[in-house]
Protein backbone atom coordinates (compact mmCIF):
# COMPACT_ATOMS: atom_id res chain seq x y z
CA UNK A 1 0.00 0.00 0.00
CA UNK A 2 2.75 2.43 0.95
CA UNK A 3 4.56 2.32 -2.39
CA UNK A 4 1.38 2.20 -4.48
CA UNK A 5 0.63 5.85 -3.65
CA UNK A 6 1.11 7.89 -6.84
CA UNK A 7 1.04 11.25 -5.07
CA UNK A 8 3.38 11.41 -2.08
CA UNK A 9 2.27 13.54 0.82
CA UNK A 10 2.24 13.23 4.61
CA UNK A 11 -0.53 10.59 4.43
CA UNK A 12 1.88 8.27 2.59
CA UNK A 13 3.81 8.01 5.87
CA UNK A 14 0.90 6.16 7.50
CA UNK A 15 -0.32 4.24 4.46
CA UNK A 16 0.36 0.63 5.46
CA UNK A 17 -1.70 -2.53 5.34
CA UNK A 18 -3.35 -3.42 8.68
CA UNK A 19 -1.60 -6.81 8.69
CA UNK A 20 1.77 -5.10 8.22
CA UNK A 21 0.97 -2.74 11.09
CA UNK A 22 -0.06 -5.65 13.33
CA UNK A 23 3.14 -7.58 12.54
CA UNK A 24 5.23 -4.47 13.14
CA UNK A 25 3.52 -3.89 16.49
CA UNK A 26 4.07 -7.53 17.48
CA UNK A 27 7.76 -7.26 16.56
CA UNK A 28 8.10 -4.06 18.62
CA UNK A 29 6.30 -5.57 21.62
CA UNK A 30 8.64 -8.58 21.56
CA UNK A 31 11.65 -6.24 21.43
CA UNK A 32 10.33 -4.00 24.20
CA UNK A 33 9.61 -6.98 26.46
CA UNK A 34 12.94 -8.60 25.59
CA UNK A 35 15.12 -5.51 25.96
CA UNK A 36 13.11 -3.72 28.62
CA UNK A 37 13.64 -0.04 27.69
CA UNK A 38 11.99 2.67 29.74
CA UNK A 39 8.57 3.96 28.78
CA UNK A 40 10.19 7.29 27.92
CA UNK A 41 12.62 5.60 25.50
CA UNK A 42 9.78 3.79 23.72
CA UNK A 43 7.68 6.96 23.45
CA UNK A 44 10.66 8.98 22.19
CA UNK A 45 11.49 6.31 19.61
CA UNK A 46 7.92 6.29 18.27
CA UNK A 47 7.69 10.10 18.21
CA UNK A 48 11.00 10.39 16.33
CA UNK A 49 10.14 7.51 13.96
CA UNK A 50 6.71 8.88 13.07
CA UNK A 51 7.90 12.49 12.95
CA UNK A 52 10.68 11.55 10.52
CA UNK A 53 8.29 9.47 8.40
CA UNK A 54 5.87 12.40 8.12
CA UNK A 55 8.69 14.82 7.28
CA UNK A 56 10.17 12.42 4.66
CA UNK A 57 6.83 12.08 2.91
CA UNK A 58 5.74 15.70 3.25
CA UNK A 59 4.84 17.42 0.02
CA UNK A 60 7.17 20.35 0.65
CA UNK A 61 9.65 22.00 -1.64
CA UNK A 62 12.60 22.99 0.54
CA UNK A 63 14.91 25.66 -0.85
CA UNK A 64 17.72 23.87 -2.73
CA UNK A 65 20.47 25.19 -0.43
CA UNK A 66 18.58 24.13 2.71
CA UNK A 67 17.85 20.69 1.25
CA UNK A 68 21.51 20.21 0.32
CA UNK A 69 22.65 21.18 3.84
CA UNK A 70 20.03 19.10 5.66
CA UNK A 71 20.66 15.92 3.66
CA UNK A 72 24.25 15.85 4.88
CA UNK A 73 22.74 14.63 8.16
CA UNK A 74 19.04 13.82 7.73
CA UNK A 75 16.80 12.40 5.04
CA UNK A 76 14.85 15.18 3.33
CA UNK A 77 11.56 14.81 1.43
CA UNK A 78 13.30 15.19 -1.95
CA UNK A 79 15.93 12.63 -0.99
CA UNK A 80 13.37 10.04 0.13
CA UNK A 81 10.99 10.75 -2.76
CA UNK A 82 13.55 9.17 -5.13
CA UNK A 83 12.93 5.87 -3.30
CA UNK A 84 9.27 5.99 -4.41
CA UNK A 85 10.11 6.17 -8.14
CA UNK A 86 8.82 3.50 -10.52
CA UNK A 87 12.38 3.03 -11.80
CA UNK A 88 14.03 0.07 -10.04
CA UNK A 89 17.43 1.79 -9.84
CA UNK A 90 15.78 4.65 -7.94
CA UNK A 91 13.46 2.49 -5.83
CA UNK A 92 16.54 0.57 -4.71
CA UNK A 93 18.05 3.74 -3.26
CA UNK A 94 17.54 6.21 -0.40
CA UNK A 95 16.04 3.70 2.02
CA UNK A 96 16.73 5.85 5.06
CA UNK A 97 14.04 7.63 7.02
CA UNK A 98 16.11 9.49 9.59
CA UNK A 99 19.88 9.75 9.13
CA UNK A 100 21.25 9.98 5.59
CA UNK A 101 24.59 8.46 6.55
CA UNK A 102 23.22 4.92 6.20
CA UNK A 103 22.49 5.31 2.49
CA UNK A 104 25.90 6.85 1.95
CA UNK A 105 27.60 4.08 3.96
CA UNK A 106 25.80 1.27 2.10
CA UNK A 107 26.13 3.07 -1.26
CA UNK A 108 22.40 3.32 -1.81
CA UNK A 109 22.38 7.14 -1.84
CA UNK A 110 21.06 8.76 -5.01
CA UNK A 111 21.09 12.57 -5.08
CA UNK A 112 18.50 13.13 -7.81
CA UNK A 113 16.07 11.07 -9.87
CA UNK A 114 17.03 10.45 -13.50
CA UNK A 115 14.22 12.65 -14.86
CA UNK A 116 14.34 15.22 -12.07
CA UNK A 117 11.76 15.57 -9.30
CA UNK A 118 9.18 17.35 -11.44
CA UNK A 119 9.20 14.65 -14.14
CA UNK A 120 9.69 11.46 -12.15
CA UNK A 121 6.83 8.96 -11.89
CA UNK A 122 5.89 7.86 -8.38
CA UNK A 123 4.28 4.57 -7.34
CA UNK A 124 4.38 1.04 -8.68
CA UNK A 125 5.04 0.52 -12.40
CA UNK A 126 1.94 -1.60 -13.00
CA UNK A 127 -0.37 0.45 -10.75
CA UNK A 128 -0.47 3.90 -12.35
CA UNK A 129 -4.18 4.57 -11.89
CA UNK A 130 -6.62 5.87 -9.31
CA UNK A 131 -7.10 2.35 -7.88
CA UNK A 132 -4.50 2.78 -5.11
CA UNK A 133 -6.74 5.50 -3.63
CA UNK A 134 -9.59 3.02 -3.08
CA UNK A 135 -9.65 1.39 0.36
CA UNK A 136 -10.89 -2.08 -0.66
CA UNK A 137 -8.41 -2.22 -3.55
CA UNK A 138 -5.59 -1.25 -1.21
CA UNK A 139 -6.55 -3.88 1.37
CA UNK A 140 -6.76 -6.67 -1.23
CA UNK A 141 -3.73 -5.61 -3.30
CA UNK A 142 -1.09 -7.63 -1.37
CA UNK A 143 -3.10 -10.80 -2.00
CA UNK A 144 -3.80 -10.21 -5.70
CA UNK A 145 -1.96 -12.21 -8.31
CA UNK A 146 0.44 -10.22 -10.44
CA UNK A 147 -1.05 -9.18 -13.76
CA UNK A 148 0.38 -10.99 -16.75
CA UNK A 149 1.96 -8.95 -19.50
CA UNK A 150 -0.12 -9.05 -22.69
CA UNK A 151 1.41 -11.25 -25.37
CA UNK A 152 3.31 -9.22 -27.94
CA UNK A 153 2.20 -9.76 -31.49
CA UNK A 154 4.75 -10.40 -34.22
CA UNK A 155 2.68 -8.13 -36.48
CA UNK A 156 3.32 -4.97 -34.49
Amino acid sequence: MHHSDVDIDVTTAVRFHPIEIALSMLYKVVLVVGIGPSVLAVVLFEVILNGCAMFNHANVDLPRTLDRLLRIFVVTPDMHRVHHSILKLETDSNYGFNLSIWDRLFRTYRAQPEKGHRNMTIGLPDQQSTQPTRLLWSLSFPFARPRKEPAKSDNV
